[in-house]
């Protein structure tokens, strides 16, 4: 299975990243290159879904940019793993919510290699943990599909700035938390930018 795997060191503007990947998009339909899985961090931004509601941004004073993806808002940040791809469903099964499914595998298997215990909750889309008797979203994702074609990506919080979720209702969730590894638990979590790749690889191809 051709996947390039792109892996940047420094943080990407959203504006950027969203471009590459709608070009991607064009480039994959047009039969001239192939899918894509992408490793980065952004600087500092608010991002909405096309299902946020005004009500949900608790500081009217934040930039926020509207995009294409799916779901509500949320924020990207420094000490956050974001991946992003773009995987032509025609190649594999025509099936989004088997895609969803998958990529929630993908971050659950990851976060094991760390001891870490996350799960997938049927209602809310995202990963989810249990840390001191009370449920927090550990990962986010947001999705795309056109021409069979999904793109965006998700996100995991590692050390990133939970503060930072003040200003909005995170995902549209108002009874649960977010969280991050750091938190749970202290320790090296470089390696999960290659083990998310690998796992996602694996998934993809059974």
């Amino acid at each position: 299975m051709n996947i390039e795997i792109k892996k940047s060191i420094k943080p990407v503007k959203y504006d950027f990243a969203i471009k590459f990947l709608e070009k991607r998009l064009i480039d994959i339909d047009g039969k001239k290159k192939g899918d894509l899985i992408w490793i980065l961090e952004h600087e500092e931004i608010y991002t909405a879904g096309t299902s946020y509601k005004e009500d949900e941004i608790l500081n009217k004073g934040i930039k926020l940019i509207k995009t294409k993806r799916g779901g509500k808002i949320t924020y990207h940040g420094p000490g956050q793993l974001i991946c992003y791809f773009v995987i032509d469903l025609k190649k594999r099964k025509k099936d989004i919510r088997k895609f969803i499914s998958l990529i929630e595998k993908t971050i659950i298997e990851s976060l094991s290699d760390f001891n870490i215990k996350t799960f997938g909750d049927p209602k809310n889309i995202g990963v989810w943990t249990k840390h001191q008797k009370n449920i927090y979203k550990i990962a986010a994702m947001g999705l795309r599909v056109s021409k069979w074609i999904a793109y965006h990506g998700f996100s995991i919080n590692i050390n990133n700035d939970l503060s930072k979720y003040k200003n909005i209702v995170p995902c549209g969730i108002t009874d649960k938390g977010v969280i991050n590894l750091k938190i749970i638990k202290d320790q090296n979590y470089k390696r999960l930018n290659q083990i998310i790749i690998d796992k996602f690889i694996k998934n993809l191809e059974n």
